[in-house]
């Protein structure tokens, strides 16, 4: 099973709406992630993409790039989106696409703030659709969970 196979089940397992959206990962690299669900489950009563929808597959594709990097660091965190600002600039009038990507630098600016200052942050910009229907701005947090020492 492929890292994005593993990663898009945890997400159905633990975040149940995703289920419902019919949220999966068609690709997944280190620093690249691209994501659909179709439009039936998210449809609003125009025909179109369901801007709750919308905003929820756009946040949870930048979550799990951000989890992937994590993981893959072995950085065990909790991560939280600390911030979120979506634009819809036009309806989505079939299946919702959702892509981000990260370079080197601030992947690993994020995992080095995570590790050494306890918290680390990555800002992402989350693009719907090819032509860029609507645009989230977020910012993700990450905090490595302590393990006692006894």
């Amino acid at each position: 099973m492929s890292e994005a196979e593993k990663l898009q089940q945890k997400i159905r397992r633990t975040i149940p709406l995703s289920e419902a959206m019919q949220f999966a990962i068609d690709s997944l690299d280190t620093g690249n992630i691209h994501v659909s669900a179709p439009l039936e489950p998210n449809v609003n009563i125009h025909g179109t993409g369901f801007a709750g929808s919308i905003y929820s597959v756009a946040v949870l594709t930048g979550w799990a790039l951000c989890t992937h990097i994590l993981e893959q660091a072995a950085v065990d965190a909790e991560l939280v989106v600390a911030k979120a600002e979506i634009r819809y600039r036009a309806p989505v009038a079939g299946e919702l696409h959702c892509a981000t990507s990260v370079d080197a630098g601030q992947r690993e600016a994020f995992l080095q703030a995570a590790r050494a200052q306890g918290k680390g942050l990555l800002a992402l910009e989350i693009q719907v659709g090819d032509d860029r229907q609507a645009v989230l701005q977020a910012t993700y947090c990450a905090i490595p969970k302590t393990t006692s020492q006894g």
